[in-house]
């Protein structure tokens, strides 16, 4: 068996999942400082810019959630319960199954937002010069989206073997790439032509193809725990049936997120597009959330899924419990912090009066709620290793009914304003991650009598 492979059988869980945590909170880290600063660039240009930024950010974070979190959880999860289960030979094959993933996923988003991405953006509120800009943005994103999902799910087999080292490193020179490149991009510096916020999509997909061909590189080698093996290329249907056992659910889950997304942007869109942009600076805030929940989540994946390859569900469990710990304390005092101090960040991103308070609001109504957030997201990657989606999709669901419909009804029929859209969406966390905490605490991945 590899040594990776035994640690994951073995060694205590807590020190082993913060040792496979370590890699990725670094890379996700520096990641999410890429997200926020690609925002203070394209702030540069203005308040529409901003709005447009917003406007895409569902669609952007639809992507990288299908691509990274359902596809690839799907993959590792796959992967490690093979594994651990000492069935190399299939690992092998999953991992061409994986790069087909990549490619449909791929196109398909491509085909949607030729169908329908135009109807979207102007149902979220988008006209005119923000529409168009929003609109530049998304054509280069799926139309070079194949590089971004491929560079995930290559990422994903590693992790499914428990190499989390490789992956994080190749993130951070994606990093040291994206962040220049755009402010060049966006802003036409050194002579190049100012593509505007099109620019920061530019220098998405340029990166991640990089990325990709290191990752290509390393897993066709003798170094990879998993290899890129001709010989093993193929189509196995009871292989395609075990990634999509957990992808399909899964992908529920941020159709769902993004639904939430699309249906309060559409809410705070109907208060003027200075709301807009300031609830667009609250939302990408969180993705000082997500590289710590993304850090634990993937581990946790890895850690669960050999688990339970190998029937060991007590020490699946007692892994799971050791992350929502974790996240939730970690998770919390970063949001409690931003909730205290806003007038130390919001000012970095806008001098708008409207757009502050709508991000103040935000952030000090939702914030407080993050321990939640982490504590749901988490327990959602933990069960894809477990191959037990059935909850998540359901605490998700009932999020959704909650803080779409709420906040929509106090809005629209009880005449509240901005701040009921934010109270709601920090309610529906609680009882969001309350759901799948009572499930796994009741035996939800244990096989029934």
């Amino acid at each position: 068996m590899d040594p990776r492979t035994q640690a994951l059988l073995t060694k205590r869980p807590l020190p082993l999942l913060l040792s496979l945590t370590a890699p990725n909170t670094a890379a996700f880290a520096i990641q999410a400082g890429v997200n926020l600063t690609e925002v203070w660039i394209i702030s540069r240009l203005g308040t529409e810019a901003l709005a447009a930024i917003a406007l895409v950010f569902p669609l952007l974070m639809l992507t990288q959630t299908m691509s990274g979190g359902a596809l690839g959880g799907a993959i590792s999860s796959a992967i490690a319960r093979a594994l651990g289960n000492g069935n190399t030979d299939r690992a092998e094959k999953l991992v061409w199954h994986a790069i087909f993933g990549g490619v449909f996923g791929a196109l398909g988003f491509l085909i949607i937002f030729a169908l329908f991405g135009r109807a979207f953006l102007i149902f979220l509120g988008g006209d005119g010069v923000i529409l168009e800009a929003a609109m530049a943005y998304c054509w280069v994103l799926f139309i070079g989206g194949i590089t971004m999902w491929i560079s995930t799910v290559f990422g994903s087999v590693f992790r499914g073997a428990g190499d989390m080292g490789f992956p994080a490193r190749m993130m951070i020179m994606s990093a040291i790439i994206q962040v220049p490149t755009t402010a060049i991009l966006v802003l036409g510096l050194f002579g190049m032509p100012q593509l505007g916020v099109a620019g920061a999509a530019v220098s998405s997909v340029l990166s991640a193809f990089i990325m990709g061909l290191f990752l290509w590189a390393r897993l066709a080698s003798q170094k990879s725990p998993t290899r890129l093996r001709r010989a093993q290329f193929g189509w196995q249907s009871d292989l395609v049936s075990e990634i999509l056992k957990v992808a399909r659910p899964a992908s529920i889950n941020p159709l769902m997120t993004v639904g939430t997304i699309l249906g309060l942007t559409a809410l705070v869109g109907s208060f003027g597009p200075q709301a807009l942009a300031g609830y667009g600076i609250g939302t990408r805030i969180e993705f000082i959330m997500l590289p710590i929940i993304f850090a634990f989540g993937t581990a946790l994946t890895t850690i669960v899924g050999t688990n339970i390859g190998a029937n060991n569900y007590q020490r699946a469990e007692q892994a799971a419990w050791y992350g929502v710990a974790s996240v939730a304390l970690l998770c919390g005092v970063a949001g409690g912090l931003l909730a205290l101090f806003p007038h130390s960040w919001i000012p970095i991103f806008t001098d708008d009066p409207i757009a502050f308070q709508a991000a103040k609001s935000y952030i000090q109504l939702v914030g407080p709620a993050y321990p939640f957030l982490g504590m749901g997201l988490i327990l959602y990657f933990a069960s894809q290793g477990a191959g037990i989606m059935t909850w998540p999709i359901r605490a998700m669901m009932a999020r959704f009914i909650l803080s779409v419909g709420g906040a929509s009804f106090l809005v629209h029929y009880a005449g509240f304003g901005i701040e009921a859209i934010f109270a709601v969406s920090s309610l529906a966390l609680v009882i969001y991650a309350g759901i799948i905490v009572t499930a796994i605490y009741r035996g939800a991945w244990r096989p029934k009598a």
